[in-house]
């Protein structure tokens, strides 16, 4: 039985899942305004999705990503300061596909258009609580034992 991926905003979880046998429960952060489709709502998408692209493999932890390339720069609170407006992106990105035409998928509801994806956030930003910009964050540790287990278009479920 192949792996997979169900998150449930409500639960602020994600689970990794072999068939119907829950492997690993994370504790993540989706969106701050919830759930939605729209482009340019700051929403997290619901539905069918995959994983279409895995980015940052061999990257330190708290490696910074902007446009899904790393900068060279490692997270600390000093660049943090720096930057204040930064949506920190660390680690490791799982950039995630609609599967749904219509739903998440084209259109003005395209997930990959919108750049959503399961990403790392700094380590002191709260797990379990929505404010995200639409993105699925996680604790870097997580993202990289995730980033690990799971292959390319891994499916996804988000509720």
């Amino acid at each position: 039985m192949s792996l997979r991926l169900h998150i449930s905003i409500a639960k602020q979880q994600l689970q990794l899942l072999r068939g119907n046998d829950v492997l690993k429960t994370f504790t993540i952060s989706t969106a701050k305004n919830g759930p939605g489709e729209k482009s340019g709502s700051g929403c997290t998408p619901r539905g069918q999705h995959y994983v279409r692209a895995k980015i940052g493999d061999n990257q330190p932890i708290n490696a910074v990503f902007v446009g899904r390339r790393p900068t060279g720069e490692i997270y600390h609170p000093e660049l943090a300061a720096q930057f204040p407006q930064r949506d920190w992106i660390l680690s490791r990105i799982l950039w995630l596909c609609g599967n749904e035409r219509g739903k998440n998928r084209l259109g003005d509801v395209d997930t990959m258009r919108r750049y959503i994806y399961i990403h790392g956030t700094p380590d002191s930003e709260p797990m379990g609580i929505p404010l995200s910009h639409g993105c699925v964050r996680m604790q870097n540790q997580d993202i990289m034992e995730l980033f690990a287990a799971i292959p390319p278009y891994c499916p996804v479920y988000i509720e």
